[in-house]
C-alpha cells in the first residue's frame, strides 16, 4: 500500500470511529506496520500450521481467531525475536506522519507503539488471519 492509500484507509477508519462504530484500528495498524518485518517463509509456514492446529483442537479450525487466544499467542511466541519486534515498532513509528490529523487513529498508534508485546501479538493475529483467508 502506498502512503496515500494508507492515509485514505486510515482516514476512513477515523471517520467510522467518529460515527460511533467499533473499529479494530490496532489490528489494521499492525498489519500495515508489519509489512517490513522480515520472516523466513519456511519458519512462518510451520508456525502458521501449528497455530491452525491449535484452532482445530479447540473446535472449528476456520473460525475467527481471538487476538488473546492460544493460537495467536503460540504463533507470536514461535516467531518472536528482538529484531523482528524492533522492525515492527519501527514500522509503527514510520506511520506517525501518515496519521497526522487523525486523532483517534494517532492515539491508538501511540498506544500500540508503546506496547511491543501487544503490537507483536496483533501482528501475529494478522498472520494467522491471512493464513485462514488463503485456505
Amino acid at each position: 500500500m502506498k502512503a496515500s492509500a494508507e492515509r485514505a484507509f486510515l482516514a476512513s477508519l477515523e471517520s467510522r470511529i467518529g460515527a460511533g462504530e467499533h473499529v479494530e484500528v490496532e489490528i489494521s495498524l499492525a498489519l500495515i506496520a508489519g509489512q517490513g518485518v522480515e520472516l523466513d517463509e519456511d519458519e512462518l509456514r510451520g508456525a502458521r500450521r501449528r497455530a491452525v492446529e491449535l484452532l482445530a483442537a479447540g473446535g472449528d479450525p476456520r473460525r475467527q481467531p481471538d487476538p488473546e487466544g492460544r493460537a495467536v499467542s503460540a504463533l507470536a511466541a514461535d516467531l518472536a525475536s528482538a529484531d523482528r519486534k524492533a522492525q515492527l515498532i519501527a514500522g509503527l513509528g514510520s506511520l506517525r506522519p501518515t496519521v497526522e490529523g487523525l486523532p483517534e487513529v494517532a492515539a491508538r498508534l501511540e498506544r500500540l507503539a508503546g506496547d511491543d508485546e501487544l503490537a507483536w501479538r496483533l501482528f501475529a493475529f494478522t498472520l494467522l488471519a491471512e493464513e485462514l483467508l488463503q485456505d
